[in-house]
């Protein structure tokens, strides 16, 4: 009877979601499938994919409509080879402090209780979806020139604004992007220093090691490819920001995604109509590298683990 029932109610070939991705030979269980999808992929196609393939057919257009690779060759020259420059450097130190502050961070938050982790990742959410305006506006009230912290500090000795420092400055961007990439690497580091056992620890100390022992053999080439990966993906989210940028500077300083937007606003040199789609794809193409390095650095370890 039991064998009857197993027959009956157990698993059988081919169930599961999978079945319904496959369907029958006709593909009418594929197309009922898709159905829900519809709405998701016309949105995807509407707002994603038309324009991109728009931007880049008009990156490789000239004045005329020719074809022509001039448009790259000025995206690399003068202020547009510099606004590169500055993207890329800034991004760099932005995810570079984010990635070790928020792995400090986190590190310290595991070994805290279950209850303070949960608060902290729904902190860590908030702060590290908080940027435009808001971001810039709550900047410039605490850390200008007349705001809450400067005056603070100024009072306690420390006049922050008593040398080169500006928060409309390369230096202060980086101050602001390091307000949501230090959480955002807080929230995606820390369910790896989760899965770091403390059966490992023991071990180590069972068989003599030290802490230099356990950190260099054993942490470290579990977590660095989680460290490397999120870092990457500091530097995408801090290179493709613009409303922040946009707010605290209002264009002054030589940015890619701020030079794009003056472009595509109208404000548009002489036979240059199409350099902000150049430019634009420029920037896509360097975070399609950074990402397929992040896919990668991901395959390697799983491939490892």
């Amino acid at each position: 009877m039991s064998q009857v029932v197993a027959e009956r109610t157990g698993p059988r070939k081919g169930a599961g979601p999978l079945q319904y991705i496959r369907g029958n030979k006709s593909g009418k269980g594929t197309f009922k499938s898709l159905l829900p999808l519809l709405p998701f992929l016309a949105f995807i196609a509407y707002f994603l994919v038309f324009p991109l393939t728009f931007i880049v057919r008009d990156a490789f257009l000239s004045n005329d409509g020719h074809f022509t690779w001039l448009n790259f060759e000025e995206c690399f020259k003068g202020v547009y080879g510099h606004s590169f420059y500055v993207s890329i450097r800034l991004s760099f130190i932005s995810a570079l402090i984010g990635a070790v502050a928020g792995s400090l961070i986190a590190s310290a938050i595991v070994k805290t209780g279950s209850r303070t982790r949960k608060a902290v990742a729904a902190t860590s959410s908030v702060l590290a979806n908080t940027g435009g305006v808001p971001l810039a506006f709550m900047f410039l009230a605490g850390f200008g020139a007349e705001g809450l912290v400067t005056k603070t500090l100024k009072a306690l000795g420390w006049n922050l604004y008593g040398g080169s420092f500006t928060l409309f400055s390369e230096t202060g961007i980086i101050l602001v992007y390091c307000f949501f990439q230090i959480p955002l690497m807080v929230l995606i580091f820390s369910p790896a220093l989760e899965n770091v056992k403390p059966e490992w620890r023991e071990a180590n100390d069972s068989l003599g090691g030290t802490r230099i022992s356990y950190f260099t053999r054993i942490a470290v080439p579990l977590l660095f490819p989680a460290f490397l990966s999120t870092s990457l993906l500091l530097f995408a989210n801090s290179f493709s920001a613009y409303a922040t940028a946009r707010a605290m500077t209002a264009g002054t300083l030589p940015l890619m995604p701020l030079l794009i937007g003056n472009l595509v606003d109208g404000n548009v040199l002489a036979n240059q109509e199409h350099l902000g789609h150049a430019m634009a794809v420029s920037m896509i193409g360097v975070s399609i590298i950074v990402m397929g390095i992040y896919l990668l650095v991901l395959k390697f370890s799983r491939v490892k683990s």
